[in-house]
């Protein structure tokens, strides 16, 4: 099922080899979308309401009554939740929430880099951020979770949630993401989906939604396109594109139990990309033999057969751990597993992922949801020069310069000369004049 990379022997034959380029990886054309979305985004921009009226019947099918979600539809989806997914909720929040106040680190730092010169460096929350929640093959409620909680625990005032409105649930989001969302006391929802959700975040809708300062959250090509085009006007986490997962192991591995992770992974998309990297043919083999029959006990076997066999995944046989560590730096997985007899101390090592999980008993899956970390994670190998969403993505870091007259007159001379060196000699006037016997007058 699974196409065959084979590394082996190769460097040793004298090739140099480009793993970015070698590594299979999802088509995910999102300057294509954004001339899509341009239109969209324009149109909400001009237009307001009666745009998102107009999108919301044809991409979505169904108009809401209203966009904003009433209180009181928020209260009764929280009071209709299953007590079982309650309960389930409230531990995943719990143990975010406990990751996220750790996250979020002292507001204030100061450092004195010479008597009467010092330097604050402070952290100020996001005023108002807009957070997007899927809702297209799976209504994703763990994003309102992994998005609304490093949201709050960063201490923004202001949050709203959107998500695409449901035919099936009257025109409102999944009932899971509203009775989360009251959960977690967040009042502020709407039934928006795709480019026009961001739009409306971006620009405004007069009379419905005010501006958001930031806008986070997953999403299909067309949300991701919309926050490319629209980043500047308001700021954005990532662009994150189909989701993905390599899995890094060697012979001591449980087969069935990496199938079963490769699996879960494709069950996301038909574009979700499944790479295990391995030393072991051995494991490749039972990896492969275990795949269809857990796949034959799966609700969505289309979905996974096509994320499985399309080019995006495959099994890269490398010649031993070294190759195989240089390989997934080089693809820089959203989520990367790590199944060797040295597990900890190769993810040490590990400089590119979204997020690594250590051994069998650490699957993706549980990152997904409960094991507290973060699940909004850079994708397409963004993960070499991009984090994952955490309380800091909800943060600015500002610099106070507190500086006396005795400290400014100190490097007096040190500006100046750099101005000189700059051709910028107001800059360095703007020093020398408060020094000036007449600076006064």
């Amino acid at each position: 099922m699974l196409r065959i990379l084979d590394l082996r022997g190769r460097l040793a034959a004298g090739e140099t080899l480009d793993y970015q380029r070698i590594v299979p990886r999802a088509p995910f054309d999102v300057a294509a979308a954004m001339t899509a979305v341009a239109p969209v985004c324009d149109a909400i921009a001009e237009r307001g309401e009666e745009a998102l009226r107009e999108f919301s019947e044809k991409f979505d099918g169904v108009v809401p009554e209203s966009f904003r979600v009433p209180a009181e539809a928020l209260k009764e989806a929280e009071a209709q939740l299953d007590p079982e997914v309650r309960a389930a909720f409230e531990v995943a929040i719990e143990r975010r929430h406990k990751v996220a106040v750790a996250e979020r680190g002292q507001e204030a730092i100061e450092v004195e880099v010479a008597p009467g010169a010092r330097i604050i460096h402070k952290t100020i929350p996001v005023n108002r951020v807009g957070l997007y929640v899927p809702g297209g093959l799976a209504p994703l409620s763990s994003s309102v979770i992994h998005n609304v909680v490093p949201a709050q625990a960063a201490g923004v005032r202001s949050i709203a949630v959107t998500s695409p409105p449901q035919a099936e649930f009257g025109g409102l989001p999944h009932p899971n993401i509203l009775g989360l969302c009251s959960l977690l006391g967040i009042d502020e929802v709407y039934a928006v989906g795709g480019a026009q959700a961001i739009a409306m975040f971006a620009h405004g809708v007069e009379g419905l939604c005010k501006p958001a300062d930031l806008v986070t959250g997953p999403g299909n090509i067309y949300v991701v396109a919309a926050k490319r085009l629209l980043k500047g006007r308001i700021g954005i986490d990532s662009e994150a594109g189909p989701t993905e997962i390599a899995i890094l192991a060697d012979d001591s591995a449980n087969a069935a139990h990496i199938a079963a992770d490769l699996i879960s992974q494709a069950e996301h998309d038909p574009l979700a990309g499944s790479v295990l990297v391995t030393d072991s043919p051995e494991l490749a083999d039972a990896v492969e033999a275990a795949l269809e029959p857990q796949i034959g006990r799966t609700r969505h076997q289309e979905r996974i057969r096509t994320a499985l066999t399309g080019q995006q995944s495959g099994i890269v046989l490398v010649d031993d751990m070294e190759q195989g560590l240089a390989v997934v730096d080089a693809y820089g997985a959203e989520h990367l597993e790590v199944h060797t007899r040295d597990q900890f101390e190769l993810a040490q090592r590990v400089t590119n992922a979204g997020a690594i999980f250590i051994g069998t008993y650490a699957p993706v899956s549980l990152g997904d949801y409960c094991a507290g970390s973060t699940h909004v994670l850079p994708t397409a190998g963004a993960a070499a020069h991009s984090s994952g969403l955490t309380v800091q993505s909800f943060l600015r870091h500002v610099h106070l310069i507190d500086y006396s007259a005795e400290a400014l007159a100190e490097v007096r001379h040190t500006v100046e000369t750099f101005a000189e060196a700059e051709d910028l000699p107001a800059h360095g006037a703007a020093v020398t004049v408060r020094f000036a016997a007449d600076a006064d007058a």
